[in-house]
């Protein structure tokens, strides 16, 4: 801890202070706290004040613990999430960092929200969480896709979902098995509600059986899988991978399964999913990135307790999504822009230039294509030099290898030769580290 000595009372003057001391850097990642019968006697109070401060900093993913070994903070508390891992575009660069879908490719908003806004029967305290029209929209949809029947729920985007479920069903220190590399925002959320991540490997088919099976065999209480347009690997859960993986959870029917579909609207793949195989799952489904990131809306299925859960926590928090919202979203259910084609078109075609340059990418469904890169520091500076911004895969990974993610929504397919060339060209090695 350097020179900083921690102050307070109370349990909750102690987590301030050490929260605050984190915030500012007094206090670095990794830094070992006092042992809590040791800072006791230093603060004059109870061990069981320090306890429960201790407490307090871990449920909010500030510090963790390991037995023995005593506190520290975090390597990445919640206060510096992984989107701060990144590069400062400057003018003149192109942005193909930011994971955003296509402005052009979403569906006009002001026509449905103006006929949504004529006079009508309001919304009153007390109605029902799902819109009607939302609710035969989602059933269909759901039902054509071969997710199992459960009842319904709403929530403002997939991630709200995803922490709806997870705290539904886990305490802290819980384990979830998790995609490597895998969403940014997922892996600061478990972080933030105090949970362990078991990193599971993953190709173009979804996550691989035999580490699945690994992640569960180490306690895992959860995992979470992405059907389609994986972030950031663009990995897709095909018919037969979609069969192991159920043959893998079979022998792990208490663990929660939550399947994360926001893919839908912006791939032409078609899904299989696991949802169903284990007693206790949800399946999550956004229009966020074929509709818009501003309508804040997802649904979820699942077993009835776990949907139930959620919804009468939700009723005790904001009380539900607001109908007009949701009635926009199935109005524009139904509308179909040819995203995902353009996206296909592009991914491939940035996949094939690089690979015809001698350097592996992957990009099987949604926004982004993956390069695994020797140095990936580097190639970011390189390519930033170029005047291309790309997502460092610090973002997203835990103990899978050095890459960069590539966002195609702001490319045309015919701009994809110059910026496979300079890719190709920021992987290369500099000459001094090939004869190394």
């Amino acid at each position: 801890m350097g020179t900083y000595r921690i102050v307070g009372r109370g349990a909750s003057e102690i987590a301030a202070d050490v929260e605050d001391a984190v915030a500012r850097g007094s206090l670095q990642p990794g830094d070992q706290l006092p042992a809590m019968r040791a800072l006791a006697g230093q603060l004059g109070v109870n061990p069981n004040t320090v306890a429960a401060a201790y407490r307090t900093l871990r449920e909010r993913g500030v510090i963790t613990t390991d037995g023995r070994r005593g506190s520290r903070v975090r390597s990445r508390p919640v206060t510096t999430p992984r989107e701060s891992i990144g590069v400062d575009i400057s003018p003149g660069v192109r942005d193909l960092a930011g994971g955003n879908p296509d402005p052009r490719l979403l569906p006009p908003l002001a026509p449905v929200l103006a006929a949504l806004g004529t006079p009508g029967v309001p919304v009153m305290y007390g109605a029902a969480g799902v819109e009607e029209h939302l609710r035969a929209a989602a059933t269909a949809e759901l039902a054509a896709d071969h997710v199992p029947d459960g009842p319904l729920a709403v929530t403002s985007g997939a991630l709200d979902a995803v922490e709806r479920v997870l705290a539904a069903r886990l305490r802290p220190g819980d384990a979830v098995a998790v995609e490597d590399p895998g969403w940014g925002s997922l892996l600061d959320l478990l972080s933030a509600l105090n949970l362990r991540t078991l990193p599971v490997a993953l190709d173009d088919d979804g996550p691989l059986p035999d580490a699945v099976a690994a992640a569960l065999r180490a306690g895992a209480r959860a995992l979470v899988v992405t059907a389609r347009a994986q972030n950031p690997t663009g990995a897709a859960v095909g018919e037969a991978r979609a069969r192991d993986l159920r043959a893998v959870l079979a022998h792990h029917r208490d663990v929660l399964l939550i399947e994360d579909d926001h893919g839908h609207g912006i791939v032409d793949l078609p899904l299989y999913p696991i949802a169903g195989a284990t007693d206790h799952w949800a399946f999550v489904r956004s229009g966020a990135k074929a509709l818009g990131p501003d309508l804040r809306v997802a649904h979820l299925t699942g077993d009835p307790t776990t949907v139930d859960r959620v919804a009468g926590r939700q009723r005790l928090g904001p009380g539900w999504v607001s109908h007009l919202l949701q009635r926009a979203v199935a109005q524009l259910s139904g509308a179909r822009t040819g995203a995902a084609a353009s996206y296909r078109a592009r991914r491939a075609a940035l996949v094939t230039e690089i690979a015809a340059r001698g350097v592996r990418a992957h990009g099987r469904s949604g926004l982004n294509v993956w390069v695994p890169v020797g140095d990936e520091t580097g190639t970011v500076s390189r390519l930033l030099a170029a005047g291309y911004a790309v997502a460092p895969g610090a973002r997203f990974r835990i103990d899978s290898a050095p890459a960069v993610r590539i966002t195609v929504s702001g490319l045309s397919v015919a701009e994809v030769p110059e910026v496979a060339e300079a890719v190709a060209a920021a992987c290369r090695l500099p000459p001094a580290h090939r004869r190394g």
